[in-house]
């Protein structure tokens, strides 16, 4: 079973993991798989969320996969935990674990990965060209 295998397991029933609903428990379940495979399943995450956005963030991939699950909340990464209800929260578990899957599946293309980080490279170029950093 490779990683975008098990997480299809993980989306379909969330319970089964103990991240039912709650995004920090999501986010600490993401976490400590990463830590125990010496960060090799999350690494370029952000990267792909940033480029994804088509703007450079400083916000790590949790933060990034909030602001895309909840647009309409108010606040910024983690502040928006703090105004949304338990149903949006729900949906940001979905979409954590939607987004995940699809980086995955970028991830285990070679080619797709490369195209990634030349993508993700040309962004901060052009943020440190225009003066900013």
């Amino acid at each position: 079973m490779n990683d975008r295998q098990y997480f299809e397991g993980v989306k379909a029933r969330p319970g089964l993991y103990g991240i039912e609903g709650s995004y920090r428990n999501t986010v600490i379940f993401l976490t400590g798989f990463d830590e125990a495979r010496s960060g090799g399943l999350l690494r370029g995450f952000t990267e792909w969320l940033v480029v994804r956005k088509g703007e450079c963030s400083s916000f790590g991939w949790q933060a990034l996969a909030l602001d895309e699950a909840l647009p309409d909340v108010e606040g910024w990464g983690w502040n928006k935990l703090y105004n949304s209800n338990s149903q949006q929260e729900k949906e940001a578990v979905r979409l954590l674990l939607s987004l995940l899957h699809d980086f995955l599946t970028m991830r285990d293309d070679v080619m797709a990965l490369a195209r990634m980080y030349g993508k993700y490279h040309s962004l901060h170029s052009q943020t440190e060209g225009s003066g900013g950093a």
